[in-house]
């Protein structure tokens, strides 16, 4: 089953609304083995919903229109869709007595504009919405479906789990697509592509492999498709382990795990307290491992040494050391790790000292230049890094880092 989104409204197009519709409605047709080959956006004119209905149909087997069913003066997609048909609209009794009775409840009186709502054209087979007033629509044409749902996300979720997945598991035959998605992070989706390269050119034809790169992290998504579910389902276990052990060092997780949750669990596994000692990223991977609920349990919390003087006095950083090889620097982040040992009373520590930009850099040490240091009682391992000169990007980056090296410390040393 191939299907084609096409979300109507001038809102998301000139980006005063996210299309997270569209992202929602393809996790949940992944899941029922349909195949989103478009997601396409139009402006609220008859010109261009019928361009986008057209376009639609000559790559879909379902057509799945979001928005434009409001009942005010802008909201013309079944006035489109009707003329895109060639059929009249009528006017629903029943939806009407249905808004009738929502206002009742709420004490208040319908307008025109609800009895301009009530008008579908005439080939629709209406789906009952019992999260709003405007009901969603089921067309078929020549072996294709369109349906026609409000761009309200609770709207259209509702109708899509009650009403449009169920009807389109009756009417088309199952098609699996699995997916295994192996979490990496610490490099780059180049690096990764490399070390994988031969695996990637021997995969069956059944068979694709997508890298998804953000800041500090790359997921490896492994698709199969088609067959027997069962047997795909073992196949693709079998190809995606065998990816994990050519990536292994780095990690973290497998499915939609995040970084810090990974960092946790393991910490809970092992019984470990943990803690931070940050200068340039200002506190951001604290903050990243308080927003797990439960951290509390292994996080017993950091500090925020932005000047050299809190680096002494709150960490124990030698004033010959910073003299010697200044703030960024192997040997005093490693002083910042064995300090934040002892002053936050943890098993292991992470420190980060580094130039964010835009600004503060030499040639000896340009900016993006960040240090890293992880510690316990027994080992301390240190990093450095080399990022560009976006300040939000090189803190966003290194704090991913700073819980990547802390996880894979942690799963290396207990």
């Amino acid at each position: 089953m191939k299907v084609h989104i096409l979300t109507i409204g001038d809102e998301i197009l000139i980006g005063q609304t996210v299309d997270t519709n569209s992202a929602w409605m393809g996790e949940q047709l992944n899941l029922i083995g349909a195949e989103v080959v478009e997601i396409t956006s139009v402006r609220d004119t008859e010109k261009a919903i019928l361009g986008g209905l057209s376009h639609a149909k000559e790559n879909a087997d379902v057509v799945l229109i979001t928005g434009g069913l409001g009942p005010t003066k802008d909201d013309i997609t079944k006035k489109v869709v009707a003329n895109y048909f060639g059929v009249n609209l009528r006017f629903d009794e029943p939806t009407y007595e249905r808004i009738q009775r929502i206002f009742e409840r709420m004490g208040r009186k319908t307008t025109e504009n609800h009895r301009s709502q009530c008008m579908v054209p005439e080939n629709a087979t209406l789906l009952p919405n019992k999260m709003g007033t405007a009901p969603g629509m089921w067309f078929e044409e020549n072996g294709k479906v369109f349906v026609s749902m409000p761009g309200v996300p609770y709207e259209m979720k509702y109708l899509m789990e009650n009403e449009v997945i169920p009807r389109l598991k009756d009417q088309f035959p199952a098609f699996p697509i699995i997916h295994k998605t192996i979490l990496t992070a610490g490099v780059g989706e180049t690096f990764l592509a490399e070390l994988v390269k031969d695996f990637e050119a021997d995969l069956p034809e059944n068979m694709s492999l997508a890298y998804l790169p953000s800041l500090g992290e790359v997921r490896l998504r492994l698709t199969g498709r088609g067959g027997d579910a069962k047997d795909l389902e073992a196949e693709l276990e079998v190809k995606s382990r065998e990816l994990y052990e050519l990536v292994k060092p780095h990690v973290f997780g497998w499915g939609k795990a995040k970084l810090a949750e990974a960092l946790g669990a393991i910490c809970r596994e092992k019984k470990l307290m943990i803690g931070t000692a940050e200068s340039c990223t200002g506190g951001n991977v604290g903050h990243e491992i308080t927003l797990i609920p439960g951290s509390s349990e292994y996080f017993n919390g950091g500090v925020i040494s932005y000047s050299y003087e809190l680096k002494t006095r709150l960490l124990g950083v030698r004033e010959s050391t910073l003299s010697m090889y200044g703030a960024v620097s192997e040997e005093t982040v490693q002083e910042m790790a064995i300090g934040a040992l002892q002053a936050l009373e943890v098993d292991v520590a992470v420190a980060i000292s580094g130039i964010a930009g835009p600004g503060g850099g030499t040639d000896e040490k340009p900016v993006g230049t960040v240090w890293f240091a992880v510690a316990n009682k027994n080992n301390i391992k240190t990093y450095k890094l080399q990022l560009g000169k976006d300040r939000d990007k090189n803190i966003a980056f290194s704090t991913n880092y700073a819980m990547f090296i802390l996880y894979k410390f942690i799963q290396n040393n207990y």
